[in-house]
């Protein structure tokens, strides 16, 4: 009876995910990305409120500043530098950015590569589950073989890699269901036949 005990409280230890990925999941700032859309609102001054799309190279275009860089930093800072810039042509300009459509940096998106349904990177949003990751990729492909997953992070210069069951956490196992950090990988292998 004992080692039948034993056996069982192995086993569910066996799937537990590992304590490093348990816990809080990271608090972070958002930062701006190529590919992201902004509002820039000058207070009085309609002629320089417009969207705008930060290009490839991370910069933006305005009227009267011609190319400032907006990637990896947060809209406060952007709406600042903005606010130095147009202090030159415009009497005490009040400056807000707000990011309409995101991308992130390349840093902080979280990728899903392999037998997802729809493989694909997308921004990391602060609270964002391995279960919020898997709803926006659509799930797995009949060919996934999600209990043998691997999420791969970046921390402190070191890579770390960790199994997750991810088909186990699609089938209702909460217990499955870990933080994911901006800059995670996840890879999904296809079944062995």
């Amino acid at each position: 009876m004992a080692a039948i005990l034993m056996a069982g409280l192995m086993a569910g230890c066996a799937s537990a995910p590992p304590k490093a990925l348990k816990g809080q999941a990271p608090t972070s700032t958002y930062r701006i990305g190529p590919g992201d859309q902004l509002n820039i609102y000058v207070r009085n001054n309609p002629d320089l409120s417009m969207q705008v799309p930060v290009r490839p190279d991370g910069e933006i275009s305005i009227p009267l500043v011609q190319s400032m860089k907006a990637a990896n930093k947060t809209p406060k800072q952007l709406a600042s530098d903005l606010q130095n810039a147009l202090s030159t042509y415009v009497r005490d300009p009040r400056v807000t950015v707000i990011v309409t459509q995101f991308h992130g940096t390349y840093a902080d998106q979280v990728r899903v590569v392999g037998e997802a349904a729809q493989p694909q990177s997308m921004p990391y949003r602060t609270g964002m589950t391995l279960l919020d990751v898997m709803i926006n990729v659509g799930g797995l492909t009949q060919f996934a073989a999600g209990n043998r997953a691997k999420l791969v992070r970046h921390e402190n210069g070191q890579t770390k890699t960790f199994n997750v069951d991810i088909a186990d956490l699609l089938n209702g196992n909460i217990n499955d269901n870990v933080p994911v950090h901006p800059g995670d990988v996840v890879i999904i292998p296809r079944t062995y036949f």
